[in-house]
């Protein structure tokens, strides 16, 4: 524990150090993020956080966990100078580099999401209305709900979910833009399925 304490302490003001040399200024407006100061305030979730050489807080004023670090950092050191193409959509297995995690996407983020929700849809309902999941409009799908949240400005999630009966098991998706991999590495990518998972379970009591 100790040892990766001290691994995760090296990582995250190593990150600090790569934030400390970016002039805030050039940051591209089309990340929609707002830069005060020295700060800027990035939205996970739809919470802000304030991110800087001197650290990565929450709105309490406390760090957050060490892989929304990680994740909050890359959305700044990745961000690309354009707007990058692609915003069809993909599932996490057909991304290039997504080989090394596609399994633990899958267990960890599509499979507790129907684990989890199965004969529950009316609860994961309320789940994605808390954390002001939206509906795709004029857009008709063949699943019992569709719906996309925006964990960070620009990095959309797509969620598609099929309840079981007595034929089919539960079935779940998550999607995202193809451009997705412009803005953030495959582990954070991962890292956003993981937390969208967590927080409908902690949004729907499960």
């Amino acid at each position: 524990m100790k040892e990766q304490a001290a691994i995760f302490k090296k990582t995250y003001e190593n990150y600090l150090a790569q934030i400390a040399k970016i002039d805030l200024k050039t940051l591209p407006a089309g990340l929609n993020v707002k830069v005060d100061g020295d700060e800027v305030i990035i939205p996970f979730f739809g919470i802000p956080h304030k991110v800087s050489s001197s650290g990565i807080v929450d709105p309490s004023d406390d760090r957050p966990n060490h892989a929304i670090c990680v994740v909050l950092s890359q959305y700044l050191l990745m961000c690309p100078d354009n707007e990058p193409d692609g915003d069809e959509w993909t599932a996490y297995r057909d991304f290039k580099d997504a080989a090394p995690f596609a399994d633990a996407f899958r267990k960890n983020v599509e499979q507790a999401i129907a684990i989890s929700f199965g004969g529950k849809l009316d609860e994961l309902k309320q789940a994605c209305k808390i954390l002001n999941g939206g509906a795709p409009k004029g857009i008709n799908l063949p699943y019992d709900l569709a719906m996309w949240f925006v964990p960070l400005p620009k990095v959309p999630l797509f969620l598609l979910f099929n309840d079981g009966d007595d034929e089919f098991s539960t079935q779940c998706k998550v999607l995202f833009e193809k451009r997705a991999e412009k803005f953030l590495d495959m582990e954070c990518l991962a890292i956003l399925g993981m937390c969208l998972a967590d927080y409908l379970k902690i949004a729907g009591n499960i």
